[in-house]
């Protein structure tokens, strides 16, 4: 199965991040905050007055933006009418192509039939829901406040409200998980038929309470045999259900994979909004600061929320552009990166490409380099010899 990749310089999108969740994950690492919602409604309002700020910036005028994506935290944890309201003012506010593609993320137990329809009539047509796993044990170890159940419930309700473009986030390597147990997960995944799944290997991230777990052998992880080998299932239960691999860790059915990803993973270009939240403006990085607290009083204070902003050299962003897009499952085109940064590849690396290519860990074809089939289980150890 294909897919078309749209050109690099054509693409712009927005991402929105939302920090504020129910409950922490015990592996969460990620820029949120658990308790805060007293905080939901001011932080909207900055969010609100950061969007008109850069519509009206030089660097946004005469662009067409394909995609917006709100992240978090859980998006949905917001009062629906808020939150609707948000995405309607940031949609009004920049020049969107036809049909762009709006996403929302969500956690089952924060989805309600109020809310998709709010979604659905704030011009949202992706929706993206944390299940994480299928097996009430993990759910419990992982530290998420949903069911099973009520994970299934959550995608019906999504379904019967009209969405029609879903994705549903899963995740192995687990505490006490085995092969079996997310044999179960992928088969009910599957039998669910969303058009997108996500599928990631739990990481360890330092700082998180799991890592605590683990160091002190409270949480004992499989072995990388077995992971491997929950891999090795997770091909072919979705090759089997009609999905195409097109990221080492994205699947989706035909038409539907995510425009915002792949923008990502060709290191194009994109406006970053909220607290912690990065954008990427023509290869310049810009960080937003992390706490959504200072987010928010500094927006009120008509200053900047940058924290940091990084202009890498046109080598820096080239190799950073080649180890993003070799995550994808066809990988870089020579020739649209010799256009684009006036760099071919493999002049550039010689030596050490031909040694992984001798190694048989990536592969020149038909005018692409990408990663063989063999190499994607150890992706990272590849990409980091490219750095």
């Amino acid at each position: 199965m294909s897919f078309v990749v749209t050109d690099p310089f054509d693409q712009t999108g927005i991402y929105l991040h939302i920090p504020f969740c129910r409950t922490k994950c015990l592996y969460c690492s990620f820029n949120s905050y658990a308790g805060r919602e007293d905080e939901i409604y001011a932080y909207l309002q900055a969010l609100e007055q950061q969007i008109k700020r850069m519509a009206a910036h030089p660097w946004s005028q005469g662009r067409t933006f394909f995609s917006l994506y709100i992240g978090g935290g859980t998006p949905t944890i917001c009062n629906p009418r808020l939150l609707g309201k948000l995405i309607v003012k940031c949609l009004a506010a920049f020049p969107f192509c036809v049909d762009p593609e709006i996403t929302v993320e969500s956690n089952p137990n924060t989805l309600s039939s109020v809310q998709l329809q709010t979604l659905l009539e704030s011009g949202v047509n992706r929706l993206s829901i944390g299940v994480q796993s299928f097996a009430s044990q993990e759910l419990k170890l992982l530290g998420r406040s949903h069911t099973s159940k009520e994970a299934c419930q959550a995608f019906f309700m999504a379904r019967n409200a009209g969405f029609t473009n879903i994705n549903l986030d899963l995740m192995y390597g687990l505490p006490r998980q085995t092969v079996n147990t997310w044999r179960q997960s992928l088969e009910t995944a599957v039998e669910l038929a969303p058009e997108h799944l996500s599928l990631y290997e739990l990481m360890v991230e330092d700082g998180t309470p799991l890592a605590s777990l683990v160091k002190n052998k409270e949480c004992v992880l499989p072995h990388e045999d077995l992971v491997a080998d929950m891999e090795n299932i997770t091909a072919e239960i979705l090759q089997k259900n009609g999905y195409c691999r097109y990221e080492i860790s994205n699947y989706a059915r035909p038409g539907s994979i995510c425009r915002h990803n792949i923008n990502y993973w060709q290191n194009g270009s994109w406006l970053g909004f909220g607290a912690g939240a990065v954008g990427s403006l023509s290869g310049m990085k810009v960080t937003n600061i992390h706490d959504s607290r200072i987010y928010t009083k500094r927006i009120n204070c008509r200053l900047e929320p940058f924290s940091e902003i990084e202009c890498l050299s046109r080598q820096a962003h080239f190799r950073e552009t080649v180890i993003m897009g070799l995550r994808m499952l066809q990988g870089i085109s020579l020739e649209e990166m010799e256009n684009r940064f006036r760099i071919n590849p493999v002049l550039y690396y010689g030596r050490t490409l031909q040694k992984l290519i001798d190694r048989k860990l990536l592969v020149l074809e038909n005018g692409f380099m990408r990663l063989s089939d063999s190499a994607l289980p150890l992706a990272n150890q590849v990409l980091l010899q490219l750095v």
